[in-house]
């Protein structure tokens, strides 16, 4: 039993068609949409690559781009297709690129869907990969002066003073590595030489961190030294110096900006999913409804559109025989006595003698 059955009139395949056309219009634009989010994505992710510790997760941004043009294209190619399904004639022009075309567009709308799951499932990976990130970034912050490493001090101190964060999960983050460069030590101070050598890596540990870290907030001067140590600062108020400092780490920063934009395109692109998937569906209708015409013959009758001809159980099973039977297409016959030689063949018939009797 066909799923989704429909009796069309010829008035209502023609609305159909031209309904369907202006549908592949937008749906061009849709695409557009698509490409222009995925650019977008790309460039907010590349402008802090140098935190990330990895770049599998432009992934996202590539399969949007690569869908936005693949839409655009088959989009285009549906809205000429539509246009001319309006009249028998020149459907039959069509009749063997509707199915191909109709498979081409389930799976581009297939890869619409997985586009706006993937925004949402990105988080633990992004998450992952700042994490890294910051850690290896914050332990070069120091080296200003080595090529490839140069601009990480940069980036860093704008990451925080443009996200309001320090560290990467929070401040304390800087009191585990050496920050300032061993150039700007005094190693004929006896207290940096002592420091040095207290720790077992040889790093000038302190509790300390950037200038960037300092709030903009706090209507006192910024306490960058001597962090864990209230005595060292005259009139310190614990309570005061909660907005001394950026409280959130940065990994946390960057993860809910990151995170905000991949929900808002996950929204716009599962929108567009629904809207491709109402074509895909219309198209559907419209083809099946016009093969129907040409089988009664009469382009003036009232024929029958369906999304499948069988239910979708019995669409599965042919579907799957198809596939099996395509497998037997090249399967050779394995017979034991193909190429094996026979026993007569093996031995050599002797030449038959005959005797001929000699009479005087």
């Amino acid at each position: 039993m066909a799923v989704g059955k429909i009796t069309f009139t010829k008035t209502e395949r023609e609305k159909l068609a031209e309904v369907l056309w202006l549908l592949n219009w937008i749906s061009v634009l849709t695409g557009v949409i698509l490409f222009g989010l995925g650019l977008f994505l790309k460039i907010e992710i590349q402008k802090w690559q140098e935190v990330m510790s990895e770049q599998g997760i432009l992934y996202v941004p590539h399969m949007l781009i690569t869908t936005g043009l693949a839409a655009c294209g088959i989009n285009y190619l549906g809205s000429k297709i539509c246009l001319d399904c309006a009249d028998t004639n020149k459907f039959l022009r069509w009749k063997l690129v509707m199915m191909p075309y109709i498979v081409c567009t389930f799976c581009y709308t297939a890869c619409v869907l997985a586009g706006a799951l993937l925004c949402y499932t990105i988080r633990s990976q992004l998450e992952q990969s700042l994490y890294l990130g910051l850690r290896s970034a914050m332990c070069f912050y120091k080296d200003t002066d080595t090529p490839g490493r140069c601009y990480l001090k940069k980036t860093l101190d704008m990451l925080q003073i443009q996200f309001q964060c320090c560290g990467n999960t929070d401040y304390r983050d800087w009191f585990h590595i050496q920050w300032i460069s061993s150039r700007y030590l005094d190693m004929t101070n006896s207290a940096v030489v002592d420091r040095v050598r207290s720790n077992v890596e040889g790093k000038y540990l302190m509790d300390s961190v950037p200038f960037s870290c300092c709030s903009t907030l706090s209507s006192s001067p910024c306490i960058q030294h001597n962090l864990s140590n209230p005595a060292a600062h005259r009139h310190y108020d614990q309570q005061s110096q909660q907005l001394n400092l950026w409280r959130r780490g940065c990994q946390q920063a960057l993860l809910d900006h990151y995170t905000g934009i991949m929900q808002s395109i996950a929204l716009t692109v599962l929108l567009i999913w629904l809207f491709e998937l109402l074509v895909l569906t219309g198209v559907r209708y419209l083809q099946t409804a016009m093969e129907n015409v040409i089988r009664l013959g009469d382009p003036e009758s009232e024929s029958e559109g369906w999304i499948l001809e069988n239910s979708l159980a019995e669409t599965a099973c042919y579907n799957f025989n198809i596939i099996k039977n395509l497998g037997k297409c090249y399967q050779v016959d394995e017979d034991p006595n193909i190429n094996i030689p026979t026993a007569a063949a093996d031995q050599e018939v002797p030449p038959l003698q005959v005797r001929v009797s000699v009479t005087s």
